[in-house]
């Protein structure tokens, strides 16, 4: 299969990047970043992209599955406009473009508790991301709805401060269905679902994602 990753330079991103150049299931990678990745493997092309102009490498965006791991912090991304520009417009500009050139199948890193009923901005976002890719069709279509993500060296606190307290619980027994999950292991999940599920809608809910 040929894979197309957009958000491929985040944390999600970067390992289902290294997943894929690793899986024989997959014989290329072609990955649509503003700078480069600093990966080089055979198997490995990057498309230096304009996000706001992405018909001008529409004719790349070809292949057999495409995985959305972009995504930004209302912190990181300056306002509620520009969160919803990186994480809705973008994302569903692809997934169109990507369905117009007959890519069959689409992954899509959403959120637990995202619904386009939601009143909470984030999860109302997210929600609706979810609504307009599957509404273009795909012939398989999966969301994937984590929790908190665990990513390597970060450098947000809250991350270090939630997540210790959440594996304190687990280890108590408690709220295991909110455990954190690993950006590292979300990837490899990610990777695997468009080999094994059938074509249709798939939701992979946090209770579920663990087990798949």
């Amino acid at each position: 299969m040929k894979a197309l990753i957009i958000g491929a330079t985040g944390a999600t991103g970067k390992d289902l990047t290294h997943v894929l150049l690793q899986d024989p299931a997959y014989t290329a990678v072609v990955i649509f970043v503003r700078r480069s990745s600093g990966i080089s493997h055979p198997k490995l092309t990057e498309i230096m992209t304009d996000f706001d102009k992405l018909e001008e490498v529409a004719d790349a965006i070809r292949g057999d599955v495409w995985f959305n791991c972009m995504g930004s912090t209302l912190k990181t991304a300056g306002s509620k406009e520009k969160q919803w520009h990186i994480d809705y417009e973008i994302p569903l500009k692809f997934a169109e473009i990507a369905k117009r050139n007959g890519v069959p199948k689409a992954v899509v890193v959403s959120a637990f508790g995202a619904s386009p009923r939601s009143k909470v901005f984030y999860s109302n976002m997210k929600g609706k991301l979810e609504e307009g890719v599957e509404n273009l069709a795909f012939d398989q279509c999966i969301i994937f709805k984590p929790g908190m993500l665990l990513r390597k060296e970060t450098d947000r606190s809250g991350e270090h401060v939630f997540g210790g307290i959440l594996k304190f619980l687990n280890r108590l027994g408690l709220m295991k269905k909110f455990r954190p999950l690993e950006t590292s292991l979300l990837a490899q999940k990610l990777a695997k679902a468009p080999r094994v599920l059938p074509a249709g809608k798939h939701v992979i809910s946090l209770e579920k994602i663990f087990d798949f």
